[in-house]
């Protein structure tokens, strides 16, 4: 009888483990959905800026078309590409780095940045920016944490049970973007 009573402790406890381990697989699987979620509605107001800008803008350096039809044209494919993590983060570092284009060349006009609607774009500009970085920084750490309860023992065998796959990192895969870029004046 005291046999039965220690199968059936065993069996208690090898049952409450897992348990455990699921709901700990389902708890960061669902934080990596709502810290994408976050991420996705920086951008979203990363979007809406940008057209704002561009319009302040256009005014005072109508000669400088082209470089807002390739912002403009960036902003679209980012904000529509609902694709892969690696298919969304290169259309945000190609955006990414068009704004810095544009962000670097209105240095040349002084009548620009002296413009309170700019200076305000730019400034809320910025400071999405760093939201997006912290909202990026937040995912990734998800991520990670989603990575190891997927790969480390003994979670990785109900991962592999109820299929829990690996996330990708939203990284930097484009080595143009890693660059510090030059201003001169």
């Amino acid at each position: 009888m005291i046999a039965l009573y220690i199968i059936l402790g065993i069996l208690a406890f090898i049952l409450l483990a897992g348990v455990g381990l699921f709901n700990s697989l389902v708890s960061t699987r669902n934080h990596c959905d709502e810290s994408w979620s976050n991420v996705d509605t920086e951008l979203k107001r990363r979007y809406d800026l940008i057209p704002n800008l561009i319009n302040t803008v256009k005014g005072y350096a109508s000669h400088e078309k082209e470089l807002f039809v390739q912002v403009t044209s960036m902003r679209e494919k980012a904000s529509h590409n609902h694709g892969s993590m690696a298919s969304q983060a290169q259309d945000e570092i190609q955006l990414g780095q068009a704004l810095g284009q544009l962000m670097v060349r209105l240095e040349a006009y002084p009548e620009v940045k002296a413009s309170k609607n700019f200076l305000e774009l730019q400034e809320e500009l910025a400071n999405t920016e760093n939201r997006i970085q912290a909202a990026l920084r937040f995912f990734n750490g998800n991520i990670r944490e989603n990575n190891n309860r997927v790969q480390q023992f003994p979670s990785n065998m109900l991962a592999g049970m109820f299929n829990f796959p690996l996330r990708e990192f939203f990284e930097l895969d484009i080595p143009e973007a890693r660059e510090v870029p030059q201003v001169q004046f």
